[in-house]
């Protein structure tokens, strides 16, 4: 029997590296890959304050950027068999379609295509529990792993920020050998701790 891979992936559907490797892990997931995977939110304004300003939870202007980061989650814990398609649905929003994710019809019309109750999720969001998991799980992974971005893989007590450059495109066999090559560089070569191409081949 293929041994499961447990682990977790942070997110923020903002940024284009973490829709390539989350694309990756849906692609893998729908093909049968052996992975229990735990889905992160980040939320990548609480990485941009300065010094002495006040945390982006607490600012009203940043609640827009909050949206859609709240919707996943709100996905994630009250329909986690929808899940898989909202996460998908929210990262084409963004980056197929070119969609701004701080608009709510460009949210609810994501939430739509996945086949969920869109006004039941935002209903979950506008109570404002999401926000505070959302902090929460965003500070444990700052606090426990020096987290400082998206997509950071946490595999037992090891946690590294890895970039894939090309997308898998629904291959779902591309997908698994994309992803085990990072888990495995993850278990098996602890000692490679910074491995960066100084210029992208195209």
């Amino acid at each position: 029997m293929t041994p499961t891979h447990t682990f977790a992936v942070t997110w923020d559907y903002r940024c284009p590296f973490a829709r390539i490797v989350h694309e990756h892990l849906l692609d893998g997931l729908e093909a049968g890959a052996p992975w229990k995977v735990t889905f992160v939110p980040f939320f990548l304004n609480q990485v941009h304050v300065e010094e002495g300003a006040p945390p982006a939870w607490e600012d009203p202007e940043a609640d827009d950027d909050l949206l859609a980061l709240a919707a996943g989650v709100a996905v994630r814990d009250r329909v986690p068999d929808r899940f898989l398609a909202v996460h998908r649905s929210l990262f084409a929003a963004r980056h197929e379609d070119g969609h701004n994710l701080r608009d709510r019809a460009v949210v609810h019309g994501a939430l739509v295509r996945a086949g969920v109750d869109a006004d039941a999720v935002l209903a979950e969001v506008d109570d404002g529990w999401p926000a505070k998991v959302i902090r929460e799980e965003h500070e444990r992974c700052v606090q426990d792993f020096d987290v400082f971005g998206v997509p950071t893989f946490l595999v037992g007590e090891h946690a590294v920020f890895a970039r894939l450059m090309d997308r898998s495109g629904g291959d779902g066999a591309l997908a698994r050998t994309q992803i085990e090559r990072v888990l495995g560089l993850i278990r098996d070569h602890p000692e490679l701790n910074e491995f960066k191409h100084t210029r992208i081949a195209r």
